[in-house]
């Protein structure tokens, strides 16, 4: 099955390699003709040995300044990560795919790549083969015939300060029961036990077995097969668009209205936006340079023996481009579809398959702007339509959708799509836990939060941007304001790193512009978009737990950085296993100047998880995102060249030439027709 969807990759891209290669640049992901020679070059090289294995195989991407000069032939690099099982370490080097050279293997020590597939399910079967979980499970009541159907799902084991943390590679094992291939394991958490699996020798150097829990035996099925009944009152949802999308797709560059920008996808943060701009009457303007999802962290708030260390880096400890599932046409994207493939790397160099990883789609997205004039009893409505980004990772239990939406009026929007299934536990006859919500007999589910920190690269109007803080004040009432009722926006600009780590405040209606340092508008303000939070909260671990120091990043909700090519992830290259004070926190340090410079804004997003018995057994959809919207970017509403609705609009009142102005003079396209 693996070989085929590999066949299916690579007859994919053979048909589009044209295309590709009429296109080409240097922004573009690794196809996999490339990733198949840079795995080809490595493991030529003098230094790799039998047994290594690849953690990460990723582009080095080109700064803006460097896509910026006049070069005719740019490097294509790739930084390669190895691991050594024999000599227990790890080894970075970086492929120069133009020359055909692969730099000196460079030892990383004391630092863990991140966790690739082939290890989880190495946990799994070193796990159920041991005698020592044999015996741990005959102690549950578990039959041989019960153990096969005996689930191992591995975690990132974290650094909470034991010897095997620092000094080996290693992952815990929890434990699940199915009651048949298809039933849903989680409804049967096997609680109080775990494993410690070493990676590198691949066998289990601890069994955990605290406690003896009843294992839930209640089923809780949300497979189609199980559903004896169904709905009957859904009618069709058609979604048609006769004369194909209005978008236009060369390569991996995307142009729809006046927006263009590129795509692109890599196996740690998945898919990546490059050179976004916006066509303003003939001149394109920068807007980002780069944008992803940097980082993403789940801490549990649980105390049980199988949660409390439940702390997940699902970027930097999984990776969620590698996670990325192949998209379903009629199931995760609806409409007139483009489909992006890609492809990863595995630990043994094979090519892993992503066909269809990113959809792109338009959607209908509600009214545009609408006015009705009393006077003249007319109407003028736009409909607002969207240009939809998207993939979807699975990390374990949980599911993440990332979107990103284009609209007509110049805005920006991020959104997260959390689903799939909670964690459970295990509880004893009658007991309930003040950390987490019942689902049913001996079942629980531990509260978490979720923590999404996206790296913003803009360059809005340029490389030279800063960020100020507007918040709203009222005046106090006095002669200036004799009825009480005026306030005013304040706004600051941060000079400094120090100055630029900031919360979000909505009784302030507190919000960040990212501004051009250098340019001017026609009213005589700084073209900038505003970043509008949406849904978010603050960490509840004390500042002095492991995932406190390890995801330091959480604490702030808005960062600005100056930019540096090596300063990447939020929580540090090397999250898997590190001990903390990485990434951020220990970068903004050095305190460095950010107006009026080449800067990367860092947004944190929470989402706050006090598990519903609606959550269960599948999650319906949990929102979460935020905004940028044009501030001065533009000196009018730039939506108002959008066509009036002319085949849904069951009224006349705003198709082009239905009415007549107080002139009496018709109209054409919505406008009055030139005398």
């Amino acid at each position: 099955m693996r070989e085929q969807k590999r066949q299916t990759l690579l007859d994919s891209y053979a048909a589009r390699a044209k295309e590709l290669e009429r296109h080409a640049h240097p922004l573009d992901p690794l196809s996999p003709a490339e990733l198949e020679r840079v795995v080809e070059m490595v493991r030529a090289h003098k230094s790799f040995r039998y047994g290594m294995r690849f953690a990460t195989v990723m582009l080095v991407e080109p700064t803006k300044q460097q896509l910026a000069r006049a070069v005719k032939r740019r490097p294509r690099n790739v930084d390669v990560q190895l691991i050594d099982s024999e000599q227990r370490c790890g080894f970075a080097t970086q492929v120069e795919l133009n020359k055909g050279t692969v730099k000196p293997f460079r030892r990383v020590d004391g630092l863990q790549p991140a966790i690739f597939t082939e290890e989880f399910i190495e946990v799994e079967l070193e796990s159920k083969l041991d005698g020592r979980v044999q015996e741990a499970l005959r102690r549950r009541g578990l039959d041989i015939q019960e153990r096969t159907q005996v689930n191992v799902d591995p975690w990132s084991p974290g650094h909470f300060g034991g010897a095997e943390e620092s000094e080996r590679r290693v992952a815990r094992g929890l434990f699940y029961l199915r009651a048949e291939n298809d039933d849903n394991a989680y409804a049967h958490p096997i609680d109080g036990m775990a494993t410690l699996v070493d990676l590198n020798d691949k066998e289990v150097i601890a069994v955990e077995d605290e406690e003896v829990l009843p294992v839930p035996r209640q089923s809780y099925n949300y497979a189609a097969r199980f559903r004896d009944e169904w709905r009957e009152d859904l009618k069709p949802l058609e979604i048609s668009q006769p004369e194909g999308p209005s978008f236009t797709v060369e390569g991996w560059k995307v142009s729809w209205q006046k927006w263009s920008f590129r795509v692109g996808f890599n196996q740690r943060e998945g898919l990546t936006l490059h050179q976004v701009a916006y066509d303003d009457e003939g001149e394109e303007r920068p807007i980002l340079y780069r944008a992803s999802v940097a980082e993403m962290t789940v801490p549990y708030g649980d105390v049980s023996f199988t949660q409390r260390r439940k702390n997940a880096f699902d970027a930097g400890e999984y990776g969620l481009g590698a996670q990325a599932n192949s998209l379903e046409r009629g199931c995760d994207c609806l409409g007139e579809i483009y489909y992006f493939d890609s492809a990863c790397v595995n630990g043994y160099g094979d090519l892993e398959p992503k066909n269809n990883v990113i959809c792109l789609h338009e959607e209908d997205a509600g009214i545009l702007w609408k006015h009705w004039d009393l006077r003249t009893d007319k109407t003028e409505v736009r409909r607002s339509r969207r240009l939809v980004l998207s993939f979807i990772t699975t990390i374990g239990n949980y599911e993440y959708g990332f979107y990103w939406y284009f609209y007509q009026d110049g805005s920006i929007e991020f959104e997260t799509k959390a689903t799939g299934i909670v964690q459970t536990g295990a509880l004893r006859d009658g007991e309930t836990s003040k950390y987490g919500a019942t689902l049913g007999d001996n079942l629980y589910a531990p509260h978490h939060q979720h923590f999404f920190c996206i790296r913003i690269d803009p360059t809005i109007d340029g490389f030279a941007n800063q960020v100020s803080e507007v918040e709203t004040v009222a005046d106090p009432t006095g002669e200036s304001n004799p009825y009480g009722n005026a306030f005013y926006p304040r706004k600051h600009t941060f000079a400094r790193e120090s100055e630029a780590q900031r919360l979000i405040d909505p009784l302030a209606a507190r919000g960040w512009l990212i501004e051009s340092s250098d340019k001017v508008n026609a009213l005589g303000g700084r073209p900038s978009f505003k970043l509008v939070a949406g849904e978010n909260c603050l960490p509840f671990a004390q500042p002095e737990a492991a995932i406190s120091k390890r995801a330091g990043y959480m604490w702030k909700h808005l960062w600005v950085t100056r930019f540096d090519p090596e300063e990447r992830y939020p929580a540090g290259e090397f999250p898997n296993q590190h001990p903390g004070e990485d990434g951020l926190p220990k970068w903004t340090e050095a305190d460095r100047p950010i107006e009026g410079e080449d800067i990367v804004v860092w947004y944190v997003m929470g989402h706050h998880h006090i598990v519903r018995p609606e959550d269960w057994p599948v999650m319906p959809v949990a929102r979460l995102g935020f905004a940028l919207k044009p501030n001065g970017f533009f000196t009018s509403n730039p939506a108002l060249d959008v066509p009036p609705p002319e085949s849904h609009c069951d009224s006349d009142c705003c198709a082009p030439g239905s009415w007549e102005d107080n002139e009496g003079r018709g109209t054409t396209n919505g406008r009055p027709e030139q005398s």
